[in-house]
């Protein structure tokens, strides 16, 4: 009966949009390298405070993914709107948005010849015009943040793998991005120093900030993200939350993945 439909309708759990803002918006986003794709056809949004892990075969262009994201890469056709400037174009406002985007790379990539300190207020400096004792400030606050502030006089190569990415992270968190970036952060680190590193995620994904990760820790993922994507070949084939990913993968690929990397 229709009186019956209506109820049934009624009953069911209506789904909220998300009010958050979209900060992140690509579209039809393509990328090669030589006559290889590398990415094909990526449509993606992510909204302010978004937690995302990228997860996928090696090859698979997660990395080349992030990295379009911060104009580290030029991607050939398509747009990547970061709090609506496109930076698949070169503008006057580039620049100043990438600013606003922080990036942890594998390999931390400190300045071996600075110490942590220098690493860390360098860019608030020369980028922001912070005076060195605001920026020294702000460097020691978010090296105790990450929980190595009392190694804020060493240089690099004093430091264990774990250390070198905390400063690496607490030296992006000192441009005081709206937007960070992980590129496989523990894939470079000994086992025993990976859970460091990870603790420091976590605690950063309580703050709010927003965040695309690629890796491969299942673990991480299904703590910290809110949505968990599968690239393979150059495209994003599920987009899920981690609770749906991880118990019902909907593809055949996304199994075969996840049977191997769990196993």
């Amino acid at each position: 009966m229709p009186g019956q439909v209506t109820s049934l309708a009624a009953s069911r759990p209506q789904v909220q949009p998300d009010p958050r803002k979209i900060v992140v918006s690509i579209d039809g986003l393509n990328k090669s390298y030589g006559a290889f794709p590398v990415l094909r056809g990526i449509n993606l949004s992510v909204r302010e405070g978004e937690r995302i892990v990228l997860c996928g075969p090696s090859g698979s262009g997660k990395s080349t993914l992030i990295r379009c994201i911060n104009r580290l890469e030029i991607a050939e056709h398509g747009t990547i709107r970061v709090n609506d400037t496109d930076l698949a174009q070169t503008t006057a406002q580039t620049a100043r948005v990438r600013s606003e985007i922080g990036m942890v790379f594998q390999h931390f990539n400190l300045f071996p010849h600075m110490s942590v300190l220098d690493n860390c207020t360098l860019a608030p400096m020369s980028v922001r015009g912070l005076a060195r004792k605001e920026a020294e400030e702000r460097a020691r606050f978010y090296l105790n943040k990450v929980g190595i502030e009392s190694q804020a006089g060493k240089y690099p190569s004093q430091l264990s793998g774990g250390q070198q990415q905390r400063v690496a992270i607490a030296r992006a968190l000192c441009m005081k991005p709206r937007i960070m970036l992980f590129d496989e952060p523990t894939s470079a680190l000994d086992p025993e120093m990976v859970a460091e590193v990870l603790d420091v995620l976590v605690k950063l994904a309580d703050t709010g900030m927003t965040m695309l990760c690629v890796t491969h820790e299942m673990g991480f993922a299904r703590q910290v993200a809110e949505r968990v994507l599968f690239l393979d070949g150059g495209q994003i084939i599920e987009d899920s939350p981690p609770e749906a990913f991880f118990n019902a993968p909907q593809t055949e690929r996304a199994k075969g993945f996840l049977a191997q990397i769990l196993h």
